[in-house]
């Protein structure tokens, strides 16, 4: 029951294998949970009481209501799923009122920030010295997911259109501008790579030939940042909020950057908008009749 909708979520929602896991994760979890707490064995079974004590134990496990909220969403997609297909008629979750969550804005390095991390690289020429520096320019940028720059192939760089392209959520493509300073770096940076590369075809690569990793990327990002910002939270992800709170500030039009981002809706993208409040509030005094200008 389980994998069948595991293969549904593949083949025909095309989601990613990192989605599918997590999904995979939150079900049997709940699974092992109804057979050890109700001794039920098919999940078709499930109504919401059973549901709603796998809730109260998942908040006694302290665990946060957004996790929480997120485990439900996989369950509810995975009834809709045994709906869709007959096996069961009613879905427990259709009363299920989401549990209250705290949005906790992300606070954007500023640029001062962002251009003293890259002034901060070595001023040595090596491989992983400009590898590095390649990943926080490519990340800030172009605002690319952590997992889309890790992806991101050779032939995938389009230096005569100036345009890099990117495998985002669900399989679906995006081509992304690049800068001039990037596609210099990036052809400085394929030099070196030959000497390391062993037939590699991802751009990004470690010493050692092979694919750098998620680790290896947050590492480098964390590294840098430590030395010029004081944030709690210093991340690749950190890196696409800058990317996006500063085209904003700067008058790019919402759609457009929800194009970049590669979203799906402009829901998304408006979270960057409250980042931006602090310039709206100084267009507003500086141009409004009535404001109060000091």
């Amino acid at each position: 029951m389980i994998d069948s909708f595991l293969d549904y979520l593949s083949l025909e929602k095309k989601y990613s294998p990192n989605t599918i896991f997590a999904y995979k994760s939150d079900l049997i979890s709940f699974k092992d949970f109804c057979e050890t707490d109700f001794n039920i064995q098919n999940l078709s079974e499930v109504e919401y009481p059973f549901i709603r004590s796998w809730i109260v134990n998942l908040v006694n496990q302290k665990i946060s209501n957004r996790s929480i909220n997120r485990k439900i969403t996989s369950l509810n997609s995975f009834f809709k799923f045994l709906q869709k297909t007959h096996q069961i008629e009613i879905n427990p979750l259709s009363k299920h009122k989401s549990l209250k969550s705290v949005n906790r804005l992300q606070i954007p390095f500023t640029l001062k920030e962002i251009n003293e991390a890259i002034n901060n690289v070595s001023e040595n020429t090596d491989f992983r010295t400009i590898r590095n520096k390649l990943i926080i320019e490519l990340l800030y940028s172009t605002g690319i997911r952590k997992s889309e720059l890790i992806n991101i192939k050779e032939c995938d760089v389009d230096f005569a259109n100036k345009t890099v392209k990117v495998l985002g959520k669900r399989n679906k493509e995006r081509f992304v501008p690049l800068v001039a300073s990037v596609i210099v770096m990036i052809k400085q940076y394929q030099e070196l790579k030959e000497d390391f590369s062993k037939g590699n075809v991802e751009l990004l690569i470690t010493e050692k030939g092979n694919k750098i990793s998620k680790t290896l990327v947050y590492g480098v990002i964390n590294s840098y940042f430590s030395d010029v910002s004081t944030k709690v939270k210093k991340s690749p992800h950190i890196l696409r909020h800058s990317f996006a709170t500063h085209l904003l500030n700067e008058g790019a039009n919402l759609n457009s950057v929800k194009e970049l981002l590669g979203h799906s809706s402009l829901a998304s993208t408006q979270v960057y908008t409250h980042n931006s409040l602090e310039v709206i509030k100084k267009v507003y005094n500086q141009a409004h009749p009535r404001s109060l200008k000091k």
